[in-house]
């Protein structure tokens, strides 16, 4: 029986010159003149990943096995550092940070840094950019491709951060992570996920993004741990799900050797933080010194790695071990090594690769080797780089010098068998995507697709069905339910409402945010809108421990400095510990509250806590519900970035309506306020009911059935208008 014809694909080439064989066409990257195997188009991926490996210098093999920030300078333009990454250090991949911003927004920045995002670029000129790398890539000897990833772009954030998240800029803005999740429980099915995938894979292959460092599949079990606002959900069954859906419709529905890479696939994810970020010792996060260690008092290591199975079952191109160390750890017999989970080769060439069966490519967190090698603060560069890619790491994140590798190599550190299988794990996805045959996009089409009407009002639907309703109380008065707001009524908005829409749904608004402000005697509702961010934590410095010596961290790291159980905060950082001309922890800028506040997550704590901003103040919401004289006309909307405690003190509880919200336009909020929509969310992650829930929880089991005091709102509540 005859092969069947193959499909001629799109070539797209701006140096390499296109070469004709038996009436097909095939892009001619080195420039000999004749088809090498691996432009071959026609042949398996491995195949011709195996060729291009066997035609690459050491130093190209290092270049792939390094990824770190490349962005545009102002109007979308190459920097001295793409060009140095991309063409001498023969890097191909890279992270992109410029917020892309809506035309007309976009502003000047600083390009000078390597890592912030600097000046913003419209979509078209992020396409712009992006092609442009690409470029440069394909004029290089073998003409190799780039794959450029991101952090998370298409949720509403508040508090985005670079190295965590972008705001979502021209992007399609989607509820955060939590928020779809609670979406997908109400829904009853992954639709809402669905949905939100096949715009977000549109918006990012549209100006050239094409991979993701995401999503987190860690779980919210610990609520101290200020990442929680990057997970989807506490519970293990509904995060598979999620990530399945995710990778079946970025990266595509069949999985071919390990793979669901294909042609058609938008963005290549790299899941997230193996073997599961969630249990972080009193919510410390190992972005800093003072939050190295993983903890698992309940013993539910086991439970974490659930959906990491689910996402290596559904193809997943790569995965992100975090910078924690395990301790204490022993799973199905093996007792972990306390070192940074990239570093061991137990942790990912046993559990990883042996264990789950991941086929894909190693893709650590970003500055293991310059910044946090935990458990490894006393060896050199070279040799973290050493146990980091002997142990499994394909590609180190945060690092851009490939002598470092070849040095390793020449000296028998590293085998060049090792190089070599890294440099075939991390091309055959190139080759499934159809890089080589064409990396480019269209540029004009660009500004058109990000945010398009058509995806904006997906965006706004999934919003709507996201917002869970907590608590709806009759009114004292007789006049029903808190929800919906009556037709017609007087409101007083307290927090960031948009009084004009509100206005223009014809409610009587007044204003409570003026300086000046009004009373709310009379109203018929009040509405608030509360959030709690870490805003006050820039002038945290390491070096200024011993000014705080009753701050004591309480983690104990045997053999690490600083972490004794009775030295100050700050004491671990190596700017303190041994010297170094850098402390890493200066300004937390990932994020989190000041780490002797890490355990205040209540709403009469963070009102009084230094880290904490909360808009608007437990005062100014206690006064407004005197002043209303019936607390049960007073309707809260809580932007809950993590299990915060309604405590009992705070006075919180005693609205008539609570809402639950995680990041939401005003339009969708009112929508559902009003009863123009019904609520249909489910909460994602059960809510301490009191702070000392918090502190008596384990950090690796969900929930808080072990606690004295419970949850308030357990995993899965949600209310809805006439019932449930």
């Amino acid at each position: 029986m005859p092969r069947p014809t193959p499909e001629q694909p799109t070539l797209g080439t701006r140096s390499a010159p296109v070469i004709e064989v038996g009436g097909l066409k095939f892009k001619d990257l080195d420039g000999d003149g004749q088809l090498s195997p691996y432009e071959d188009w026609r042949l398996p991926a491995g195949e011709r990943a195996a060729d291009l490996v066997s035609r690459m210098t050491l130093e190209e093999k290092a270049g792939l096995m390094l990824i770190d920030t490349v962005n545009a300078a102002w109007g979308g333009t190459l920097t001295d550092i793409a060009h140095d990454y991309v063409g001498r250090q023969h890097m191909r991949r890279i992270i992109f940070r410029n917020v892309v911003a809506v035309p007309g927004e976009e502003r000047q920045g600083d390009d000078s840094h390597p890592f912030v995002a600097g000046s913003s670029l419209t979509p078209r000129q992020a396409a712009v950019f992006l092609n442009a790398v690409q470029e440069l890539a394909e004029g290089s000897r073998l003409g190799i491709p780039v794959l450029a990833k991101s952090n998370a772009r298409n949720h509403i954030d508040p508090d985005a951060r670079a190295g965590i998240n972008e705001s979502n800029g021209a992007f399609s803005g989607f509820p955060k992570e939590a928020g779809l999740a609670a979406a997908a429980l109400g829904a009853g099915s992954m639709d809402p996920i669905e949905e939100f995938a096949q715009v977000m894979g549109a918006e990012w292959h549209a100006i050239g993004l094409r991979g993701m460092y995401g999503y987190m599949v860690d779980l919210i079990t610990e609520p101290r741990w200020y990442r929680t606002h990057e997970c989807f959900s506490e519970d293990a069954d509904l995060t598979s799900d999620i990530v399945t859906t995710l990778l079946r419709t970025l990266q595509g529905p069949e999985v071919v050797d390990g793979s669901s890479l294909n042609p058609s696939t938008d963005v290549a994810l790299t899941i997230k933080h193996f073997p599961g970020g969630g249990p972080q010792e009193l919510g410390l996060d190992p972005h800093y010194s003072f939050g190295k260690t993983q903890v698992y008092p309940g013993g539910n290591f086991g439970h974490h790695l659930k959906p990491f199975q689910a996402a290596i079952d559904a193809g997943a191109a790569a995965i992100m071990p975090y910078y924690g160390v395990p301790m204490g750890v022993t799973h199905e017999g093996v007792t972990y090594d306390q070192i940074g989970m990239a570093f061991s080769d137990q942790v990912v060439n046993g559990l990883l690769r042996e264990g789950l069966g991941f086929a894909g490519y190693v893709n650590s967190d970003t500055g293991i080797v310059t910044e946090r090698g935990w458990g490894l603060e006393e060896v050199t560069i070279p040799e973290r780089v050493a146990a980091a890619i002997n142990s499994g790491s394909d590609t180190l994140s945060g690092f851009h010098d490939i002598t470092e590798i070849t040095a390793l190599v020449e000296s028998g550190l590293v085998r060049q068998e090792r190089v070599d299988l890294a440099a075939q794990r991390l091309l055959v996805p190139f080759f499934l995507m159809g890089l080589f045959e064409d990396p480019y996009v269209e540029e004009e089409a660009a500004d058109d697709v990000l945010a398009s009407p058509r995806h904006t009002d997906v965006a706004v639907d999934v919003q709507r069905r996201s917002v869970v309703l907590l608590q709806n109380q009759d009114r004292a008065d007789g006049g029903g339910p808190a929800l919906p707001l009556r037709e017609g009524s007087t409101v007083y908005v307290l927090g960031e409402v948009d009084a004009e829409a509100l206005t223009a749904r014809g409610f009587t608004v007044v204003d409570g945010n003026a300086e000046d402000r009004p009373s709310a005697a009379g109203a018929d509702h009040v509405l608030v809108r509360l959030s709690a961010l870490t805003l006050g934590t820039k002038d945290y410095r390491s070096a200024d421990w011993d000014q705080r010596p009753d701050k004591v961290n309480p983690i104990v790291f045997p053999g690490v400095r600083g972490l004794d159980g009775k030295s100050p905060f700050g004491a671990a950082d190596a700017g303190v510990a041994y010297g170094a001309e850098k402390c890493t922890d200066d300004g937390l800028p990932f994020g989190g509250p000041l780490p002797w506040e890490s355990s205040i997550i209540d709403f009469s704590g963070m009102e009084e806590a230094e880290s904490w901003s909360v808009k608007p103040s437990l005062a100014t919401i206690q006064e407004v519900m005197r002043e209303v004289g019936d607390p049960s006309k007073v309707v809260l909307d809580v932007y809950f970035r993590q299990p915060f405690v309604l405590d009992q003190g705070s006075g919180l509880r005693d609205a008539g309506a609570i809402v639950a919200t995680f990041g939401i336009s005003d339009e969708a909020l009112l929508d559902v306020l009003t009863g123009t929509v019904a609520p249909q969310g489910r909460m994602p992650f059960s809510l301490p009911a009191s702070a000392l829930a918090v502190r008596e929880q384990f950090s690796d089991v969900p929930g808080y059935d072990g606690t004295t005091d419970g949850a308030l709102f357990t995993y899965g509540h949600g209310l809805t208008y006439g019932g449930r």
